[in-house]
């Protein structure tokens, strides 16, 4: 089964591992938990037990079969270092990567911590992105677990963005993504917050991809920042 996505930075989703828990205030409108409690209780269906950790054995080779190389964005409906993911299970997952050199895979968690600790435990090909997310200045510390990866492109997505991040270090990063929050509920970004996180990119001379400004329309409120699309990629793509 190949998941087409319409992730602006990313070709195809794959989950090996579905649902999560929350651990922060960017967790608190889960798009993806949103999603899969809609299908909580009906029988047979991928998310009978709605958001609730589950693993998919059978999907650890999917990657294997596209034969097309492509952008994998791994796990998009959890967090693939969430502290209940057995870490024999990671490794298989990183296995597959390691195995399915054709693609790029796009590993984004905000479990910054469990991250560096298994820095020695996996093998960090070079077609595996590894990123964080960061909402508001107050998580800004991810991004130094993320400096101690020894991934080919290290990348922070600061999605949703709640707040003002003020001055950025961008040593060590290679690739910046910005959006705002999208769907029922959705808080606002302000446009001031995404430029100084623009202009700190552009100074620092790291690429800048503004994904959506997101609300409960995000489609009609579009990505157009200062009348351009901004869709920069990492100079070390692979």
């Amino acid at each position: 089964m190949s998941v087409k996505s319409n992730i602006e930075w990313t070709d195809s989703t794959w989950n090996p591992v579905t649902g999560c828990t929350k651990v922060s205030p960017g967790c608190k409108h889960c798009y993806a938990e949103t999603f899969s409690e809609r299908w909580r209780g009906i029988p047979g269906h991928h998310f009978e037990q709605g958001f609730e950790l589950r693993f998919w054995p059978g999907r650890l080779d999917l990657p294997l079969r596209w034969k097309k190389p492509r952008k994998v964005f791994v796990n998009s409906m959890g967090d693939p270092f969430h502290e209940e993911i057995p870490l024999s299970f990671i490794k298989e997952i990183f296995q597959t990567m390691g195995k399915a050199s054709w693609h790029t895979f796009q590993i984004l968690t905000k479990r910054a911590e469990r991250l560096a600790e298994l820095i020695k435990e996996l093998d960090w090909t070079p077609n595996v992105w590894t990123g964080v997310s960061i909402e508001n200045a107050e998580y800004l510390w991810r991004a130094r677990h993320l400096r101690l990866i020894p991934a080919t492109v290290k990348f922070i997505s600061f999605e949703p963005l709640l707040g003002p991040i003020g001055i950025l270090d961008l040593t060590g990063i290679d690739w910046v993504v910005v959006g705002g929050e999208s769907g029922p509920g959705a808080r606002p970004i302000d446009a001031t917050w995404v430029r100084e996180i623009r202009e700190q990119c552009l100074t620092q001379g790291v690429p800048f991809f503004f994904k959506q400004w997101g609300g409960v329309n995000k489609k009609r409120n579009g990505r157009l920042l200062d009348g351009r699309t901004w869709g920069e990629l990492p100079d070390k793509a692979t």
